[in-house]
C-alpha cells in the first residue's frame, strides 16, 4: 500500500502562540508542576509566581484563598500569559471547583490540579477505593470527593489531611525514619481500608514518593497532580493551537516571589535544581504588600469574598 499525497494540498504553516504559561502556588510546591511542564513542553516559557508572603494557603479559609487566587491570576494575565495553571490544590479547591460561592471566572484560561488527578485515579483504581492526601484546606473543602463522585459514583474516597508533610519537605526531610513514622500515622487508615490508588493532593508531595510507596505498598498506584496537570495543559494547548511550536526560549523562564526570594531560591532548588534561575520580588500584586496573618483570616474573608 502506498501513501500517495500527490493530490493533497501542502500542509499550511503551524499556528502557534509563543506567549508564556503562567503558574502559581502559595510557595515553592507548585514548582513540581512547573518541572512537569518543562519536561513535557520544553519549548514553552513559564512565568512562575510563588505567594511566599502570604503562604501557606492550607490553614486559611477558602474565601481568603479565593481572593488571593483572583489577584494572582489577574497579575499573571497582565504578564501576557496564554494560560494559567493553579499549581495549588487549595487554590484550585477554593476558586475553580464548584462550591456554594461558585467557581471564579477569568479573562485567561485557567487549569487547576484537581480534575486531571481525579480522572487518572478513577481510570487506575481496580477496587474502587481511592485515597486523597492534602492540606487541611484541600481536604476540608471536599473538592476531591465531589470531583470523584461526578465521574464515578461507585468509587469510595478516603481523605486524610497531612499538614506535617509540607513542613518536612521544605526542611529537606523526605526519607529519614521520622518521616516514615509520620507517614505511617497519616496513612495507616488508608492501608487498613485497602486503598489501591492514592492521589497526592498537594504539589509538595511528589518529593515524598519513596516514603509513600513504602508505607502504602508497591501495589498502590500513586497519582501525582503535577504530572497529570501538565498532560492536561498539553491537550488544552493542542486543542487551541497555542503550542509554542519550536519557538526558541530566548528569554528563559521567570520566577517571581511575593517575599523572601533567597529562601524561595534555596527551597526551590530542591524541586528544580539548576533550572531555577534568579528569583524576582513582586509586591505590586494587589494585597501582597499587606500579607494577611492566618490568625486574622476571618476578617480577610469578609473583605475578599465579593470577587
Amino acid at each position: 500500500m502506498t501513501n500517495d499525497r500527490s493530490g493533497a494540498a501542502p500542509p499550511g504553516p503551524l499556528v502557534g502562540d509563543p506567549r508564556p504559561i503562567g503558574v502559581f502556588d502559595s510557595g515553592v510546591g507548585g514548582l513540581t508542576v512547573a518541572r512537569a511542564l518543562m519536561d513535557l513542553l520544553p519549548d514553552e516559557r513559564i512565568v512562575y509566581f510563588g505567594d511566599t508572603a502570604r503562604g501557606p494557603y492550607g490553614p486559611r479559609d477558602l474565601d481568603t484563598v479565593r481572593r488571593f487566587t483572583a489577584e494572582i491570576v489577574d497579575w499573571l494575565a497582565a504578564q501576557d500569559t496564554k494560560l494559567v495553571v493553579a499549581a495549588c490544590n487549595t487554590a484550585t479547591a477554593a476558586a475553580l471547583e464548584p462550591s456554594a460561592s461558585g467557581p471564579l471566572r477569568f479573562d485567561v484560561p485557567v487549569v487547576g490540579v484537581i480534575r486531571p488527578a481525579v480522572d487518572t485515579a478513577v481510570r487506575a483504581t481496580r477496587n474502587g477505593r481511592i485515597g486523597v492526601i492534602g492540606t487541611v484546606g484541600t481536604v476540608a473543602s471536599g473538592a476531591y470527593d465531589r470531583a470523584v463522585a461526578e465521574v464515578a459514583a461507585n468509587v469510595k474516597v478516603f481523605s486524610q489531611a497531612c499538614p506535617r508533610f509540607v513542613e518536612l519537605v521544605e526542611q529537606g526531610r523526605t526519607t529519614d525514619p521520622y518521616v516514615l513514622d509520620v507517614a505511617a500515622d497519616y496513612l495507616g487508615p488508608m492501608v487498613a481500608a485497602g486503598v489501591d490508588t492514592l492521589i497526592l493532593g498537594c504539589t509538595h508531595y511528589p518529593l515524598l514518593t519513596g516514603v509513600l510507596t513504602y508505607v502504602m505498598g508497591r501495589g498502590v498506584v500513586l497519582v501525582s497532580s503535577a504530572e497529570e496537570t501538565a498532560r492536561r495543559v498539553f491537550v488544552d494547548l493542542v486543542d487551541r493551537q497555542a503550542l509554542a511550536h519550536g519557538e526558541p526560549v530566548r528569554a528563559g523562564h521567570r520566577f517571581v516571589a511575593s517575599g523572601a526570594p533567597a529562601s524561595f531560591a534555596q527551597l526551590g532548588a530542591r524541586f528544580l535544581g539548576p533550572r531555577l534561575t534568579a528569583v524576582d520580588v513582586e509586591r505590586r500584586v494587589p494585597g501582597v504588600s499587606q500579607p494577611v496573618p492566618v490568625a486574622g483570616r476571618a476578617a480577610a474573608a469578609r473583605g475578599g469574598g465579593s470577587r
